[in-house]
């Protein structure tokens, strides 16, 4: 297999879904909460980004095994059509798992079992999200689960590294006595829950912007999606109201005082996106229609990364 093929069997260039999520939750840790460790900050990188790819070659693999279409199986898929074996994909895939799993036991154990806790929980639907005799994908459930888990899930573990406190949020377990507590202030995670709301929506959406386009072909390969249960029209609707969503989201957040003034630039990101909405209304279900959730969710999250920056250095200034 060569590194190419690789690449595309993780589809690397989707992993920026994963990465802004990173980036907002280590500038909200220290921006919100003013608590930022970059040790524990860049080992959860690493472990984060190979599960991303382990993630995604599950789901090549498992559209390649349980593909009914032929055409699908060895002219579209990666695995079919560069002839990699699949034993190969196994071996890849394996691999990947165990080197995530280490490195968070390794933060974990560094961090405390909150940690433990939350990544196991993400990498459970992770790996079911694409696995088993009925992938939580092929149901009406893909947007809400990469959207939860990815926008809030991974927002939430880099916060707590960076924060590691009961001001947060905390677990504590007591082996000994088998007693275990949870501490943590309702507030702060509802800011931490705010800040992931735009992430949320626009992981989600790009998910729906596949099943919107893919819909003829999902039906064929007996994926029945959201968009199969509540028609590509509605699906459309709420493809914009996401998105919209997440900029109200972060006026919210500027009323209650969540975010720095600096996040209103935001809005500056409203024509285009829109313009974005109107033109993937207008091009479904052509292939290329898929491109506007990936421009939506790089646009306004790369702005929303690009303020809370700002924030940091208005709080420094001040």
């Amino acid at each position: 297999m060569s590194l190419k093929v690789f690449l595309e069997i993780v589809e690397i260039k989707t992993k920026i879904a994963s990465v802004f999520p990173f980036l907002v939750g280590a500038l909200f840790s220290a921006a919100f909460y003013h608590s930022f460790h970059f040790g524990y900050t860049l080992l959860f990188f690493i472990a984060m980004l190979i599960f991303d790819m382990t993630t995604t070659a599950i789901n090549n693999y498992m559209d390649f095994e349980k593909a009914h279409s032929q055409t699908y199986k060895f002219n579209e898929n990666v695995i079919g059509r560069e002839n990699v074996s699949p034993k190969l994909v196994r071996q890849m895939i394996v691999g990947m798992i165990l080197t995530a799993a280490l490195l968070g036991f390794i933060l974990a154990y560094q961090t405390g079992w909150l940690l433990l806790v939350l990544g196991l929980v993400c990498c459970f639907i992770g790996i079911f999200y694409t696995y088993g005799p009925v992938p939580l994908s092929r149901m009406p459930l893909g947007e809400i689960f990469s959207g939860v888990t990815m926008g809030l899930g991974i927002t939430a573990m880099v916060v707590y590294i960076n924060t590691m406190s009961s001001n947060v949020m905390y677990l504590s377990v007591d082996f000994a006595s088998g007693k275990f507590s949870f501490d943590g202030n309702f507030w702060l995670i509802a800011a931490l829950v705010l800040a992931a709301i735009p992430l949320i929506c626009t992981i989600a959406n790009i998910m729906l912007a596949n099943n919107l386009r893919d819909l003829e072909t999902d039906i064929k390969n007996h994926r029945y999606t959201l968009v199969y249960y509540i028609g590509r029209e509605h699906g459309i609707h709420l493809f914009s109201y996401l998105m919209y969503a997440s900029y109200v989201a972060i006026l919210v957040g500027v009323l209650l005082q969540v975010f720095s003034w600096p996040l209103l630039l935001v809005f500056l990101t409203l024509p285009k996106i829109r313009q974005n909405l109107i033109a993937h209304k207008k091009e479904l279900p052509a292939p290329h229609s898929f491109v506007y959730s990936l421009k939506n969710m790089v646009l306004f999250n790369s702005a929303y990364v690009i303020c809370l920056g700002l924030s940091l250095i208005w709080q420094l200034l001040r």
